[in-house]
């Protein structure tokens, strides 16, 4: 179990609504996966178990669910890095493209040199 810090609960208290004037004026505590297992473990009752399983079902998925974004988030970024690299190879290209253009364009001739006729 730990305190919340002031940013975090002001994070919480927009998310769930709360008004300005009502509440608590402390800053709440909230439990970790394993509080909620020691806290478990303490509370003998039936119903105090199944409420323990479920919240560390909630916690073991919300856990799951952001490893399963994190991936995704990572793929997506280096996804990002290669296309940018893939923009600057094919500006690249063009560039190599329009100079040697530009040298065809403005061909000197060049004199000829070994045996003359």
């Amino acid at each position: 179990m730990f305190q919340l810090s002031e940013s975090e609960f002001e994070i919480l208290k927009s998310q769930i609504a709360t008004s300005s004037w009502g509440g608590s004026r402390r800053l709440p505590y909230a439990f970790t996966e394993h509080g909620v297992l020691q806290l478990s473990n303490v509370l003998k009752s039936e119903r105090a178990t199944q409420m323990s399983i479920k919240i560390i079902e909630v916690f073991v998925s919300l856990r799951d669910f952001l490893t399963d974004n994190l991936n995704l988030k990572m793929e997506v970024d280096m996804i990002k890095k290669k296309l940018i690299n893939h923009d600057k190879n094919i500006e690249l290209v063009f560039t190599y493209l329009d100079e040697l253009m530009d040298k065809q364009d403005n061909k000197i001739e060049r004199t000829k040199i070994g045996y003359k006729k």
